[in-house]
Protein backbone atom coordinates (compact mmCIF):
# COMPACT_ATOMS: atom_id res chain seq x y z
CA UNK A 1 0.00 0.00 0.00
CA UNK A 2 1.40 3.39 -1.11
CA UNK A 3 0.22 6.31 0.77
CA UNK A 4 2.54 8.99 -2.40
CA UNK A 5 0.96 11.20 -4.32
CA UNK A 6 0.66 9.84 -7.60
CA UNK A 7 3.72 11.23 -9.72
CA UNK A 8 1.59 12.21 -12.56
CA UNK A 9 -0.37 14.69 -9.95
CA UNK A 10 3.18 15.90 -8.61
CA UNK A 11 4.44 15.94 -11.68
CA UNK A 12 0.79 18.39 -12.87
CA UNK A 13 1.60 20.39 -9.15
CA UNK A 14 4.73 21.72 -10.55
CA UNK A 15 3.67 22.04 -14.42
CA UNK A 16 0.78 24.62 -12.76
CA UNK A 17 3.13 26.14 -10.08
CA UNK A 18 5.33 27.28 -13.50
CA UNK A 19 1.71 28.77 -14.96
CA UNK A 20 1.15 30.72 -12.31
CA UNK A 21 4.89 32.05 -11.72
CA UNK A 22 4.32 33.07 -15.79
CA UNK A 23 1.03 33.68 -16.37
CA UNK A 24 -1.16 34.33 -13.31
CA UNK A 25 1.35 36.60 -10.82
CA UNK A 26 2.31 39.30 -13.28
CA UNK A 27 -1.35 39.79 -13.86
CA UNK A 28 -2.04 40.00 -10.08
CA UNK A 29 0.73 42.40 -9.90
CA UNK A 30 -0.58 44.66 -13.85
CA UNK A 31 -2.38 47.51 -12.76
CA UNK A 32 -2.26 47.58 -9.49
CA UNK A 33 -4.49 44.50 -9.56
CA UNK A 34 -3.09 43.22 -6.35
CA UNK A 35 -5.54 46.04 -4.49
CA UNK A 36 -7.68 42.91 -4.60
CA UNK A 37 -5.71 40.83 -2.62
CA UNK A 38 -4.17 43.17 0.28
CA UNK A 39 -5.89 45.15 3.29
CA UNK A 40 -8.07 46.66 0.74
CA UNK A 41 -9.63 43.93 -0.86
CA UNK A 42 -13.01 44.62 0.28
CA UNK A 43 -13.35 47.66 -1.04
CA UNK A 44 -11.63 46.84 -4.07
CA UNK A 45 -13.77 43.88 -4.71
CA UNK A 46 -16.85 45.59 -3.73
CA UNK A 47 -19.53 48.19 -5.24
CA UNK A 48 -20.98 49.66 -2.92
CA UNK A 49 -23.03 51.64 -4.78
CA UNK A 50 -24.74 48.72 -6.81
CA UNK A 51 -25.68 46.84 -3.54
CA UNK A 52 -22.77 45.36 -2.50
CA UNK A 53 -22.25 43.15 -5.67
CA UNK A 54 -18.96 42.18 -6.87
CA UNK A 55 -16.78 45.39 -8.71
CA UNK A 56 -17.36 44.89 -12.67
CA UNK A 57 -12.76 45.41 -12.57
CA UNK A 58 -12.70 42.39 -10.28
CA UNK A 59 -14.66 39.78 -12.08
CA UNK A 60 -13.07 41.05 -15.17
CA UNK A 61 -10.05 40.17 -13.50
CA UNK A 62 -11.22 36.86 -12.90
CA UNK A 63 -12.64 36.08 -16.07
CA UNK A 64 -9.21 37.08 -17.83
CA UNK A 65 -7.32 34.30 -15.48
CA UNK A 66 -9.60 31.83 -16.70
CA UNK A 67 -9.27 32.42 -20.34
CA UNK A 68 -5.31 32.23 -19.79
CA UNK A 69 -5.63 29.07 -17.93
CA UNK A 70 -7.96 27.35 -20.28
CA UNK A 71 -5.85 28.41 -23.00
CA UNK A 72 -3.02 26.62 -21.31
CA UNK A 73 -5.05 23.86 -20.96
CA UNK A 74 -5.58 23.88 -16.80
CA UNK A 75 -8.82 25.52 -16.27
CA UNK A 76 -11.19 21.84 -17.50
CA UNK A 77 -8.59 19.60 -15.99
CA UNK A 78 -11.67 17.54 -14.17
CA UNK A 79 -13.46 17.10 -17.39
CA UNK A 80 -13.49 14.42 -19.79
CA UNK A 81 -11.46 14.61 -22.80
CA UNK A 82 -14.22 14.87 -25.10
CA UNK A 83 -14.97 17.91 -23.66
CA UNK A 84 -11.42 19.64 -23.53
CA UNK A 85 -10.61 18.26 -20.05
CA UNK A 86 -7.82 15.87 -18.96
CA UNK A 87 -10.21 13.19 -17.43
CA UNK A 88 -9.22 14.93 -13.82
CA UNK A 89 -9.74 12.35 -10.75
CA UNK A 90 -11.37 13.25 -7.50
CA UNK A 91 -8.07 12.39 -5.84
CA UNK A 92 -6.37 14.47 -8.08
CA UNK A 93 -8.52 17.39 -7.59
CA UNK A 94 -8.30 17.03 -4.17
CA UNK A 95 -4.79 17.47 -4.06
CA UNK A 96 -4.66 20.22 -5.94
CA UNK A 97 -7.13 22.69 -4.53
CA UNK A 98 -5.16 21.96 -0.86
CA UNK A 99 -1.77 22.70 -3.16
CA UNK A 100 -3.62 25.93 -4.24
CA UNK A 101 -5.33 27.24 -0.87
CA UNK A 102 -2.41 26.44 0.92
CA UNK A 103 -0.39 29.12 -1.00
CA UNK A 104 -2.67 31.73 0.79
CA UNK A 105 -4.90 34.21 -1.21
CA UNK A 106 -3.93 35.02 -4.93
CA UNK A 107 -5.67 35.07 -8.46
CA UNK A 108 -4.14 31.44 -8.75
CA UNK A 109 -6.85 30.55 -6.42
CA UNK A 110 -9.52 32.80 -4.92
CA UNK A 111 -12.37 30.40 -2.84
CA UNK A 112 -14.31 33.67 -1.44
CA UNK A 113 -16.16 32.77 -4.62
CA UNK A 114 -14.84 29.57 -5.79
CA UNK A 115 -12.28 31.33 -8.78
CA UNK A 116 -9.68 28.82 -9.80
CA UNK A 117 -7.17 28.37 -12.40
CA UNK A 118 -8.13 24.84 -12.30
CA UNK A 119 -12.22 24.59 -12.40
CA UNK A 120 -15.07 23.21 -10.04
CA UNK A 121 -17.33 23.27 -13.07
CA UNK A 122 -20.50 21.47 -11.17
CA UNK A 123 -23.18 23.20 -13.87
CA UNK A 124 -20.72 21.28 -16.57
CA UNK A 125 -20.98 18.01 -15.15
CA UNK A 126 -24.89 18.34 -15.09
CA UNK A 127 -25.12 19.38 -18.12
CA UNK A 128 -22.69 16.35 -19.75
CA UNK A 129 -24.83 13.60 -17.09
CA UNK A 130 -28.30 14.76 -18.13
CA UNK A 131 -28.95 17.16 -20.81
CA UNK A 132 -30.61 16.64 -23.19
CA UNK A 133 -29.21 16.91 -26.72
CA UNK A 134 -30.67 20.27 -27.72
CA UNK A 135 -29.21 21.45 -24.23
CA UNK A 136 -26.00 20.48 -24.50
CA UNK A 137 -26.07 22.15 -28.12
CA UNK A 138 -26.68 25.25 -26.51
CA UNK A 139 -24.78 24.93 -23.14
CA UNK A 140 -21.86 23.11 -22.97
CA UNK A 141 -19.36 25.32 -25.24
CA UNK A 142 -20.12 28.19 -22.95
CA UNK A 143 -20.04 26.21 -19.67
CA UNK A 144 -16.53 24.47 -20.40
CA UNK A 145 -14.80 27.86 -21.32
CA UNK A 146 -16.47 29.80 -18.13
CA UNK A 147 -18.31 32.09 -20.22
CA UNK A 148 -22.04 31.10 -19.66
CA UNK A 149 -23.21 29.21 -16.45
CA UNK A 150 -26.60 29.03 -14.09
CA UNK A 151 -27.15 29.87 -10.70
CA UNK A 152 -28.85 26.93 -8.42
CA UNK A 153 -32.07 27.88 -7.27
CA UNK A 154 -32.29 25.13 -4.33
CA UNK A 155 -32.28 26.81 -0.91
CA UNK A 156 -35.74 28.35 0.30
CA UNK A 157 -36.52 30.88 2.49
CA UNK A 158 -38.21 28.73 5.46
CA UNK A 159 -36.64 25.77 4.00
CA UNK A 160 -33.05 25.44 4.32
CA UNK A 161 -31.19 21.63 4.59
CA UNK A 162 -34.52 20.25 4.16
CA UNK A 163 -34.57 20.66 0.28
CA UNK A 164 -37.93 18.05 0.12
CA UNK A 165 -40.18 20.01 2.18
CA UNK A 166 -39.55 23.43 -0.74
CA UNK A 167 -42.55 25.78 -1.55
CA UNK A 168 -42.31 26.50 -4.57
CA UNK A 169 -44.19 24.10 -6.97
CA UNK A 170 -44.61 24.14 -11.12
CA UNK A 171 -47.92 22.93 -12.73
CA UNK A 172 -48.14 21.47 -16.48
CA UNK A 173 -50.47 24.15 -18.87
CA UNK A 174 -49.97 22.34 -22.16
CA UNK A 175 -46.69 22.44 -23.46
CA UNK A 176 -45.26 25.00 -20.57
CA UNK A 177 -44.88 24.60 -16.92
CA UNK A 178 -45.65 28.13 -15.01
CA UNK A 179 -43.47 28.17 -11.72
CA UNK A 180 -44.86 30.02 -8.29
CA UNK A 181 -42.46 30.38 -5.27
CA UNK A 182 -39.24 31.58 -4.04
CA UNK A 183 -35.42 30.85 -3.63
CA UNK A 184 -32.68 31.98 -1.29
CA UNK A 185 -28.94 32.20 -1.55
CA UNK A 186 -28.87 32.11 -5.01
CA UNK A 187 -25.37 32.44 -5.51
CA UNK A 188 -24.11 34.42 -9.05
CA UNK A 189 -27.84 35.08 -9.45
CA UNK A 190 -26.29 39.04 -9.71
CA UNK A 191 -24.73 37.99 -13.66
CA UNK A 192 -26.85 34.54 -14.64
CA UNK A 193 -29.14 34.62 -17.45
CA UNK A 194 -30.62 31.57 -16.25
CA UNK A 195 -31.35 30.25 -12.49
CA UNK A 196 -31.59 26.40 -12.21
CA UNK A 197 -34.75 26.32 -10.12
CA UNK A 198 -36.15 23.43 -8.25
CA UNK A 199 -39.70 22.87 -7.80
CA UNK A 200 -42.33 20.31 -6.81
CA UNK A 201 -44.30 19.41 -9.43
CA UNK A 202 -45.32 16.20 -7.69
CA UNK A 203 -46.10 14.17 -4.67
CA UNK A 204 -46.13 15.06 -0.95
CA UNK A 205 -43.84 17.44 1.32
CA UNK A 206 -40.68 15.66 2.27
CA UNK A 207 -41.02 13.08 -0.72
CA UNK A 208 -37.53 13.06 -2.00
CA UNK A 209 -39.41 12.10 -6.02
CA UNK A 210 -41.89 14.89 -7.35
CA UNK A 211 -39.26 17.79 -7.56
CA UNK A 212 -38.12 18.57 -11.20
CA UNK A 213 -34.99 21.30 -12.37
CA UNK A 214 -36.09 23.83 -14.20
CA UNK A 215 -33.38 26.02 -16.62
CA UNK A 216 -35.45 29.01 -16.33
CA UNK A 217 -34.39 32.35 -17.86
CA UNK A 218 -34.17 35.17 -15.09
CA UNK A 219 -35.32 38.02 -17.49
CA UNK A 220 -38.51 35.93 -17.37
CA UNK A 221 -41.88 37.67 -16.86
CA UNK A 222 -42.52 37.32 -13.00
CA UNK A 223 -38.84 36.91 -11.81
CA UNK A 224 -37.54 38.80 -9.61
CA UNK A 225 -34.30 39.17 -7.80
CA UNK A 226 -35.37 40.79 -4.44
CA UNK A 227 -32.55 41.67 -2.94
CA UNK A 228 -29.03 40.65 -2.65
CA UNK A 229 -28.01 39.35 0.59
CA UNK A 230 -24.73 41.02 2.34
CA UNK A 231 -22.39 38.96 4.50
CA UNK A 232 -19.53 38.21 6.66
CA UNK A 233 -17.33 38.54 3.87
CA UNK A 234 -18.30 40.84 1.15
CA UNK A 235 -18.90 41.69 -1.87
CA UNK A 236 -22.23 39.73 -2.10
CA UNK A 237 -23.61 37.66 -5.09
CA UNK A 238 -25.97 35.93 -2.98
CA UNK A 239 -29.93 36.57 -3.89
CA UNK A 240 -32.99 36.09 -3.18
CA UNK A 241 -35.38 35.88 -5.56
CA UNK A 242 -39.32 35.31 -6.03
CA UNK A 243 -40.80 33.60 -9.05
CA UNK A 244 -44.91 34.73 -9.76
CA UNK A 245 -46.32 32.55 -12.73
CA UNK A 246 -43.06 32.27 -14.06
CA UNK A 247 -43.72 30.42 -17.66
CA UNK A 248 -40.88 28.10 -18.93
CA UNK A 249 -41.17 25.32 -22.22
CA UNK A 250 -41.02 21.85 -21.54
CA UNK A 251 -37.28 22.09 -23.01
CA UNK A 252 -36.26 23.94 -19.68
CA UNK A 253 -36.38 20.86 -17.62
CA UNK A 254 -32.96 18.89 -17.32
CA UNK A 255 -32.44 15.57 -15.91
CA UNK A 256 -36.03 14.38 -16.28
CA UNK A 257 -39.57 15.34 -14.50
CA UNK A 258 -39.80 14.55 -11.07
CA UNK A 259 -35.74 13.40 -10.62
CA UNK A 260 -34.32 17.15 -9.93
CA UNK A 261 -33.12 16.25 -6.42
CA UNK A 262 -31.55 12.96 -7.58
CA UNK A 263 -29.76 15.00 -10.50
CA UNK A 264 -28.21 17.55 -8.28
CA UNK A 265 -27.19 14.86 -5.52
CA UNK A 266 -25.15 12.80 -8.21
CA UNK A 267 -22.38 15.60 -7.57
CA UNK A 268 -22.37 16.23 -4.16
CA UNK A 269 -20.28 14.16 -3.21
CA UNK A 270 -17.96 15.35 -5.34
CA UNK A 271 -18.67 19.40 -4.56
CA UNK A 272 -17.58 18.38 -0.72
CA UNK A 273 -14.34 16.41 -1.07
CA UNK A 274 -12.59 19.38 -3.16
CA UNK A 275 -14.18 21.40 -0.41
CA UNK A 276 -12.95 19.52 2.41
CA UNK A 277 -9.56 19.74 0.79
CA UNK A 278 -9.60 23.75 -0.07
CA UNK A 279 -10.43 23.84 4.10
CA UNK A 280 -7.34 21.56 4.76
CA UNK A 281 -4.97 23.72 2.49
CA UNK A 282 -6.37 27.04 4.07
CA UNK A 283 -5.85 25.61 7.37
CA UNK A 284 -1.84 24.79 6.34
CA UNK A 285 -1.25 27.97 5.32
CA UNK A 286 -2.37 29.46 8.81
CA UNK A 287 -0.16 26.90 10.32
CA UNK A 288 2.68 27.64 8.41
CA UNK A 289 2.35 31.09 8.39
CA UNK A 290 2.05 31.33 12.42
CA UNK A 291 5.23 29.46 12.35
CA UNK A 292 6.89 31.43 10.35
CA UNK A 293 6.27 34.56 12.34
CA UNK A 294 6.74 32.74 15.70
CA UNK A 295 10.35 31.91 14.68
CA UNK A 296 11.37 35.33 13.85
CA UNK A 297 9.28 37.54 16.55
CA UNK A 298 10.95 37.85 19.75
CA UNK A 299 9.45 39.70 22.66
CA UNK A 300 10.64 40.08 25.98
CA UNK A 301 14.12 38.72 24.61
CA UNK A 302 13.54 35.71 23.13
CA UNK A 303 11.23 34.14 19.81
CA UNK A 304 7.80 33.30 20.01
CA UNK A 305 8.64 29.53 18.97
CA UNK A 306 10.37 28.87 22.48
CA UNK A 307 6.80 28.76 24.23
CA UNK A 308 5.17 26.01 24.69
CA UNK A 309 2.22 28.18 25.00
CA UNK A 310 2.63 28.70 21.21
CA UNK A 311 4.20 25.34 20.36
CA UNK A 312 1.39 22.71 21.42
CA UNK A 313 -1.91 24.83 20.19
CA UNK A 314 0.13 24.30 16.59
CA UNK A 315 1.19 20.94 17.38
CA UNK A 316 -2.45 20.17 18.14
CA UNK A 317 -3.36 21.48 14.45
CA UNK A 318 -0.72 20.06 12.46
CA UNK A 319 -1.62 16.59 13.68
CA UNK A 320 -5.28 17.41 12.56
CA UNK A 321 -3.88 18.07 9.11
CA UNK A 322 -2.32 15.05 9.02
CA UNK A 323 -4.99 12.98 10.12
CA UNK A 324 -7.47 14.82 7.85
CA UNK A 325 -5.39 14.47 4.85
CA UNK A 326 -4.88 11.41 4.79
CA UNK A 327 -8.71 10.87 5.34
CA UNK A 328 -9.15 13.12 2.10
CA UNK A 329 -6.79 11.45 -0.16
CA UNK A 330 -7.96 7.88 1.09
CA UNK A 331 -11.70 8.78 0.20
CA UNK A 332 -11.00 10.68 -2.97
CA UNK A 333 -9.17 7.69 -4.17
CA UNK A 334 -11.94 5.51 -3.15
CA UNK A 335 -14.45 7.46 -5.01
CA UNK A 336 -12.04 7.57 -8.08
CA UNK A 337 -12.30 3.15 -7.55
CA UNK A 338 -15.44 2.12 -6.40
CA UNK A 339 -17.57 5.38 -7.14
CA UNK A 340 -18.66 8.55 -5.19
CA UNK A 341 -21.43 7.37 -2.91
CA UNK A 342 -19.42 4.27 -2.19
CA UNK A 343 -17.97 6.12 0.79
CA UNK A 344 -20.68 8.73 1.75
CA UNK A 345 -19.90 8.79 5.12
CA UNK A 346 -16.09 9.72 5.09
CA UNK A 347 -16.86 12.60 2.43
CA UNK A 348 -18.70 13.90 5.28
CA UNK A 349 -16.48 13.70 7.90
CA UNK A 350 -13.65 14.91 6.04
CA UNK A 351 -15.82 18.04 5.18
CA UNK A 352 -17.45 19.11 8.41
CA UNK A 353 -14.07 18.78 9.54
CA UNK A 354 -11.92 20.58 7.99
CA UNK A 355 -14.16 23.43 7.86
CA UNK A 356 -14.13 23.40 11.25
CA UNK A 357 -10.37 23.17 11.01
CA UNK A 358 -9.84 25.51 9.05
CA UNK A 359 -11.56 28.46 11.61
CA UNK A 360 -9.85 27.15 14.17
CA UNK A 361 -6.61 27.53 12.80
CA UNK A 362 -7.29 30.92 11.51
CA UNK A 363 -8.21 31.98 15.01
CA UNK A 364 -5.23 30.48 15.83
CA UNK A 365 -3.02 32.56 13.59
CA UNK A 366 -4.62 35.61 14.36
CA UNK A 367 -4.00 34.35 18.25
CA UNK A 368 -0.03 33.79 17.27
CA UNK A 369 0.56 37.27 15.25
CA UNK A 370 -1.13 38.99 17.68
CA UNK A 371 -2.90 42.51 17.03
CA UNK A 372 -0.96 42.30 13.46
CA UNK A 373 -3.34 39.19 13.28
CA UNK A 374 -6.81 40.72 13.60
CA UNK A 375 -6.05 43.56 11.17
CA UNK A 376 -6.69 43.27 7.74
CA UNK A 377 -3.01 43.40 6.95
CA UNK A 378 -2.93 39.82 6.77
CA UNK A 379 -4.97 37.58 5.62
CA UNK A 380 -6.52 35.18 8.12
CA UNK A 381 -9.39 37.57 9.57
CA UNK A 382 -10.59 37.10 5.54
CA UNK A 383 -9.45 33.50 5.86
CA UNK A 384 -11.94 33.26 8.74
CA UNK A 385 -14.61 34.90 7.74
CA UNK A 386 -14.51 33.27 4.40
CA UNK A 387 -14.56 29.59 5.56
CA UNK A 388 -16.69 30.02 8.45
CA UNK A 389 -19.89 29.67 5.49
CA UNK A 390 -19.19 26.43 5.15
CA UNK A 391 -19.51 25.14 8.29
CA UNK A 392 -23.06 26.31 7.32
CA UNK A 393 -23.24 25.57 3.18
CA UNK A 394 -22.46 22.73 1.11
CA UNK A 395 -24.39 20.84 4.00
CA UNK A 396 -24.58 22.12 7.50
CA UNK A 397 -21.93 20.64 9.92
CA UNK A 398 -24.86 18.83 12.08
CA UNK A 399 -26.10 17.75 8.44
CA UNK A 400 -22.50 15.82 7.74
CA UNK A 401 -22.92 14.62 11.34
CA UNK A 402 -26.66 13.35 10.87
CA UNK A 403 -25.28 11.78 7.64
CA UNK A 404 -22.62 10.01 9.38
CA UNK A 405 -24.48 8.66 12.50
CA UNK A 406 -27.17 7.25 9.77
CA UNK A 407 -24.38 5.39 8.01
CA UNK A 408 -23.10 4.70 11.26
CA UNK A 409 -26.06 3.14 13.12
CA UNK A 410 -27.38 1.44 10.24
CA UNK A 411 -30.61 4.08 9.27
CA UNK A 412 -28.80 4.93 5.59
CA UNK A 413 -27.29 2.54 3.26
CA UNK A 414 -23.75 3.99 0.88
CA UNK A 415 -25.40 3.84 -2.51
CA UNK A 416 -26.41 6.12 -5.25
CA UNK A 417 -29.45 8.18 -4.19
CA UNK A 418 -32.51 6.21 -6.05
CA UNK A 419 -32.56 7.59 -10.00
CA UNK A 420 -28.50 8.37 -10.13
CA UNK A 421 -27.01 5.57 -11.82
CA UNK A 422 -23.32 5.16 -11.47
CA UNK A 423 -20.40 4.22 -13.47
Amino acid sequence: MSFDIPQGIQDYLVELDDFIEREIKPLEQQDDNIRFFDHRREDARTDWDRGGLPSEEWEALLAEARRRADAAGHYRYPLPKAYGGQDGTNLGMAVIREHFASMGLGLHNDLQNEHSIVGNNVGLLLMIEYGTDQQKAEWIDGLAEGSAGFAFGITEPEHGSDATHMETTARREGDEWVINGSKTWNTGIHKAKHDLIFARTSGEAGDGKGITAFLTPTHSDGFQVEEMLWTFNMPTDHGRISLKDVRVPREAILGGEGRGLAVVQHFFNENRIRQAASSLGAAQFCINESIAFAKQRAPFGKPLASNQGIQFPLVELQTQCEMLRALIHKTAWQMDTQGAFSVSDKVSMCNYWSNRLCCEAADRAMQVHGGLGYSRHKPFEHIYRHHRRYRITEGAEEIQMRRVAGYLFGFMNQRAPKGVEED
